[in-house]
């Protein structure tokens, strides 16, 4: 049965009965606790748990056991010693798993609204571009073309890629960056890029085979395929947009269009085909990442353990709905069965693109290629998905529709 020593309203200390006496018959050792001043407010009272009796003292003079004091101080002190003791253990096993829980929360949220700004940054500045078109649009290719292909050749460089091979000198891929960024400003210029990528690949091959040292077949492989993939094919896309000069005519948007930007004539089969196709490519990546979310189950390759069948089915029908609904309100393609053959070419050639670069991050043992563009990566993370969707488009509205689609 536990006792209790209250003063007033004070707060109950708790004590052992056995501390008090062995035996109610028992006298109280000489040795006592006197307060001889008379204090009408203290009032010091001995209850016992469970029980309606009080033994009131006199305030005049209280005779206490000093064992009890002791007592009492000391199972107060263990108490709180015991008590702390265990804070200290529950917030040690505690504080780890809050701080990692905490800190993975705020690094999710503070990446999703990096992704967020950045994207709709990256988004603004792309149309802008598109729908300015000429110089505009091929110098800003020209430095998503430098700065990729400058990504490119660090993961060529990089622990696992290089440790199979022998990549190229860093100077040689310092001037292939350049050629890579005046691929774009020269199709422009000259209308074709076949005599540009022809001189490039020369002039690149002599520079390795008359390099000192021992040249590796490894070192011009890597360098052809870094002309290829970063100068040659991105380049079809100022073919698109600048290159296909037929007007729209029955874009109903080009007929309001304000005469200062440029009027009906502004709005080309070029712009309306990279419209299409640069929404439809963004349609499909968002939704193939929501359809894997939701229902993925299925891998889709090995390559990108993420990608999934489910997702991919999903991203190709946002695809081809975006491209459908796109030649609508543009009217082009003229023909429906035209805008759907026009969505699958685009979401094949951005899932080719972006498994092509997953595979060579696979090989160099990186996860993004690069750190530019804060919660997205790389430039290569980005535009891995329009790498290849550039010739596709470019053919499919060259040759297959007549005249261009009007």
């Amino acid at each position: 049965m536990a006792s209790f020593v209250y003063i007033d309203r004070y707060n109950l200390i708790p004590v052992s009965v056995t501390s008090l006496c062995g035996c109610p018959c028992r006298p109280l050792p000489s040795k006592t606790l006197t307060l001889t001043r008379r204090n009408p407010k203290i009032k010091l009272n001995f209850v016992f748990h469970g029980s309606e009796s009080l033994f009131p003292v006199r305030p005049t003079r209280i005779c206490v056991n000093r064992r009890l004091i002791t007592a009492v101080a000391r199972a107060e002190t263990e108490s709180i010693d015991e008590s702390n003791a265990k804070e200290e253990v529950d917030k040690g096993d505690m504080s780890p798993k809050l701080k990692d829980s905490l800190s993975e929360q705020q690094h999710k949220s503070s990446q999703f609204r990096k992704r967020i700004v950045f994207g709709l940054g990256i988004g603004i500045s792309v149309a802008g571009a598109v729908l300015a078109g000429g110089w505009v649009f091929t110098v800003a290719m020209a430095a998503a073309v430098f700065i990729g292909a400058h990504e490119y050749f660090e993961l060529v460089r990089s622990r696992g890629i290089a440790a199979g091979m022998t990549p190229p000198p860093r100077y040689v891929s310092r001037v292939c960056s350049v050629i890579c960024a005046l691929i774009p400003i020269l199709t422009l210029y000259f209308g074709n890029m076949d005599i540009s990528v022809t001189s490039a690949a020369f002039v690149v091959a002599m520079a390795l085979l008359l390099q000192r040292g021992n040249p590796r077949f490894a070192q011009l492989s890597s360098t052809m395929f870094g002309l290829f993939y970063c100068g040659y094919l991105p380049c079809f896309w100022v073919k698109v947009r600048c290159g296909l000069a037929a007007p729209a005519l029955n874009t109903r948007i080009g007929a309001g269009w304000p005469f200062l930007l440029g009027g009906q004539a502004h709005w080309t089969v070029g712009l309306v085909a990279t419209l299409i196709s640069f929404s439809s490519i963004i349609a499909a990546d968002t939704y193939a990442f929501l359809g894997g979310k939701a229902i993925g189950r299925t891998p889709l390759t090995n390559i990108s353990p993420k990608k999934t069948w489910e997702g991919a089915i999903v991203g190709l029908g946002g695809c081809i709905a975006t491209s459908v609904i796109l030649s609508k309100i543009f009217s082009w393609p003229s023909s429906w069965l035209s805008a759907i053959a026009f969505g699958f070419l685009n979401f094949f050639g951005s899932i080719f693109g972006d498994l092509t670069e997953s595979m060579i991050k696979r090989d160099a043992g990186v996860k993004d290629s690069g750190s530019l563009i804060p919660g997205h990566g790389g430039i290569l993370d980005r535009v891995d998905s329009y790498i290849f969707t550039g010739a596709l488009v470019y053919s499919f509205v060259k040759i297959i529709l007549p005249l261009y689609g009007v």
